[in-house]
C-alpha cells in the first residue's frame, strides 16, 4: 500500500503522544526505530519514567510498618496506586485488587491457591486452544499434582474459538476455566462475557489473561463477571516487574496465602500464624513500590488519551497493515478473526520468520519472530513461528508502509 493513499483523521494526535517517549527517537542500523513489538512489551511514556524517579528521589520508604513520614507516605501512594487500578477495571473495591510481578505470577497465584484448595481427582480444567503458555502450564502442574484432566476447547482457521465444542467441554466436573481475553498470537479477542456465563452455569470459575486487553480494549470486570482477572504493567505502558490481580472479594477472602513472610500477616508465634486481611495476605514480602507508581502513572496516561480513542486508533493500524502485507506475494496472515486487537501474525512462503526478522531489523523495524510462548498455536497451524507486528498508540500509517517495504526486501534477499 502507497505512503500516498489518503489517511482519515484519527482520534488521538499521535506525533503528540510519540514526544512522549523518548526511545522513539532511537536510530537502529542507521534507521528511525520503528517499534513493532507491542505484545512483547510497551516502550514508556516520560511521565512513567519520572513517576518513578520521583518515588525514589521524594518517597522511598517501606510501607504498612513504620510510623514515620516516608513510610506513611510511601504507604498512601501505594494504596493509591491499588484504587487507580481498581477504577481502572471497574472492580467492586480496591480489595480486591492484588499486586503481583505480572500476569504469570497473578494465574500461578490462582491456580496455587484457589486450585489447590478446591480441585480435586476426576474434576476437570478447561482453556483454550489458543492460550499463552502462562495459561497452559500453571493448570497442567494442578493437574499433575490433583489428579485432575485438562481439557483444550478448540479453535477454527481463523483462530477463533469455536463456542459450541467449547461449550459442549463444561459439565458439573468443570472447576476452572482459563482463558485469554485477547490471544498474543493471534489478536483474537474472545467473548469472555458470554463464555464466563456459560461456565458459571455449570459451577466454574473464570480465569482470565487480560495481559494483551487491557493496552488495548476497555475492560469492566464486572460487566464481564470474571471470577479472576490478571495483567501486567509492562504491556500497557508500565514498568516491568509489576503487575495485577483481580479476585471477587469473596474467592480472595475464602482462599490460603500464596507465600509466607512479611506483611501478608497479623501476628505470628511459634505455634500458630493469623493471616492479614484481603488482599496483604497475598502480597508477602516488601512489594515493588517503585513499579505500582509507574503503573498508577501509565494508567493516567492512557486515561488522558482514552482506551477508547487508543482502541480506535490501534485498530486503523491493524486494518491498514493487513490490507498491506496481505498484498505482498506470498503471504500468509496467522488469525484472521472477525474481532482482533493490534496483532498481525504471518509467514512468509519458503522464509524462516528468524531471517524475516533479521532482515527487519537491518531496517530499523523491530518485530518479533517465533512460536510467541503459544507452540500449540503454531501445531495448530502446521508451522513452527510467525513474524508478529503488534501495535500501539504512537505507531503511525507511516511505520506500516516501511514494515511492507521491510518485507519487500526480504522477497529480494530470498528471490
Amino acid at each position: 500500500m502507497s505512503a500516498s493513499v489518503a489517511v482519515p483523521e484519527t482520534a488521538v494526535d499521535v506525533e503528540k503522544i510519540r514526544a512522549d517517549f523518548p526511545i522513539l527517537h532511537t536510530q537502529a542500523h542507521g534507521h528511525n526505530l520503528v517499534y513493532l513489538d507491542n505484545a512483547a512489551t510497551s516502550q514508556k511514556p516520560r511521565v512513567v519514567i519520572d513517576a518513578i524517579v520521583r518515588y525514589y528521589e521524594s518517597a522511598n520508604a517501606n510501607i504498612h510498618r513504620g510510623v514515620h513520614y516516608l513510610s506513611q507516605l510511601a504507604t498512601e501512594e501505594f494504596e493509591a496506586g491499588r484504587a487507580t487500578v481498581a477504577r481502572f477495571v471497574n472492580a467492586a473495591k480496591a480489595s480486591e485488587i492484588v499486586f503481583t510481578r505480572g500476569t504469570t505470577e497473578g494465574i500461578n497465584l490462582v491456580a496455587q491457591t484457589w486450585g489447590r484448595t478446591h480441585v480435586r481427582a476426576g474434576d476437570e480444567i478447561v482453556v483454550t486452544a489458543m492460550e499463552h503458555h502462562s495459561d497452559i502450564v500453571p493448570w497442567q502442574m494442578l493437574c499433575g499434582a490433583t489428579g485432575a484432566k485438562l481439557r483444550v476447547a478448540p479453535i477454527n482457521d481463523r483462530g477463533e474459538l469455536i463456542v459450541e465444542e467449547f461449550a459442549k467441554l463444561l459439565n458439573p466436573k468443570t472447576k476452572i476455566v482459563a482463558l485469554a481475553h485477547v490471544s498474543n498470537a493471534l489478536g483474537t479477542v474472545n467473548p469472555v462475557k458470554m463464555l464466563a456465563a456459560l461456565a458459571h452455569a455449570q459451577g466454574a470459575i473464570v480465569v482470565v489473561d487480560g495481559a494483551q486487553a487491557v493496552p488495548h480494549i476497555a475492560v469492566d470486570v464486572q460487566d464481564l463477571d470474571a471470577d479472576f482477572y490478571s495483567f501486567s504493567a509492562h504491556k500497557m505502558y508500565g514498568p516491568t516487574g509489576i503487575g495485577a490481580l483481580y479476585g471477587k472479594a469473596a474467592l480472595l477472602e475464602a482462599m490460603p496465602p500464596y507465600q509466607g513472610g512479611g506483611d501478608m500477616i497479623s501476628s505470628v508465634t511459634f505455634e500458630k500464624t493469623t493471616f492479614n486481611k484481603v488482599p496483604h495476605k497475598f502480597e508477602a514480602g516488601t512489594p515493588d513500590m517503585a513499579g505500582v507508581a509507574g503503573l498508577k502513572a501509565a494508567i493516567e496516561y492512557m486515561n488522558g488519551i482514552g482506551v477508547d480513542k487508543i482502541a480506535a486508533h490501534e485498530h486503523d493500524l491493524l486494518e491498514y497493515a493487513t490490507e498491506a502485507v496481505s498484498a505482498l506475494p506470498s503471504i500468509r496472515i496467522i488469525g484472521t478473526a472477525a474481532e482482533k486487537a493490534s496483532v498481525l501474525s504471518f509467514t512468509v512462503d519458503d522464509v524462516h520468520p528468524h531471517d524475516i526478522g533479521t532482515i527487519l531489523d537491518q531496517e530499523g523495524i523491530a518485530v518479533r519472530t517465533g512460536h510467541h510462548c503459544a507452540q500449540p498455536v503454531m501445531e495448530r497451524y502446521g508451522i513452527p513461528a510467525t513474524v508478529r507486528a503488534s501495535f500501539a498508540v504512537y505507531n503511525t500509517r507511516a511505520e506500516v508502509d516501511a514494515l511492507v517495504r521491510g518485507l519487500r526486501r526480504v522477497r529480494e534477499v530470498f528471490a
